[in-house]
């Protein structure tokens, strides 16, 4: 397919909930100099009928909400379009789906950190999360411990840290965070020839 020789870069913003993970996109999509897509997980949420989920097939709605989202990403990487994810790893297994779909060495997992006062601040000035998301995320978000590069929004703006993300892109590390988890975290993968691209 013509344009499609190369894989897209994805930016991967990991935080809670109120972290100012949409804040930092929506600067990156100013400061970078390539087209880049912001992709969140809660539009993908917001395109889901409205009618009354019950209690019980909730969890499997919201995994496979999780899924599709993961694989729509992988899809536009894939393609060759530079992706930012808005992201939430509350959960083992979202990290484990995304480090099998996503190219790891075109990953760059940065963390965006608050403190849990603040966070619960802004989440009650929002009024539109659940009392007490943040703090429940607080400690397992960051429970794989590896970025390539972190934020930390109690005092810096969301322009602040994408210009400093933006700034660390031509020199992020090889290996990256990305292909690190996935060698402690999925030795199960085959590893992907130099070049090659995931299949979504």
């Amino acid at each position: 397919m013509p344009g499609a020789a190369r894989t897209g870069l994805i930016i991967f913003l990991n935080g809670t909930s109120s972290s100012g993970k949409s804040s930092i996109a929506k600067e990156l999509l100013r400061v970078l100099d390539e087209p880049s897509f912001h992709m969140p997980v809660d539009a993908f949420h917001a395109m889901r009928t409205r009618r009354e989920i019950s209690p019980e097939e909730l969890p499997a709605v919201l995994r496979r909400t999780w899924m599709g989202f993961h694989r729509a990403v992988a899809g536009m990487a894939a393609a060759g379009n530079n992706v930012v994810v808005d992201h939430v790893l509350s959960e083992d297994w979202r990290l484990l789906d995304c480090l099998e779909l996503f190219t790891a060495p075109d990953v760059v997992l940065v963390g965006v950190r608050c403190s849990l006062e603040e966070l619960q601040r802004r989440e009650q000035a929002r009024g539109d999360r659940p009392a007490g998301l943040a703090a429940r995320q607080f400690e397992r978000v960051h429970a794989h411990g590896l970025y390539d590069i972190e934020c930390d929004t109690t005092e810096s703006s969301p322009l602040d840290c994408a210009r400093r993300i933006s700034a660390f892109l031509p020199r992020r590390p090889t290996p990256t965070a990305f292909e690190q988890l996935r060698t402690k975290l999925r030795p199960d993968l085959p590893t992907p020839a130099p070049g090659a691209v995931a299949e979504p």
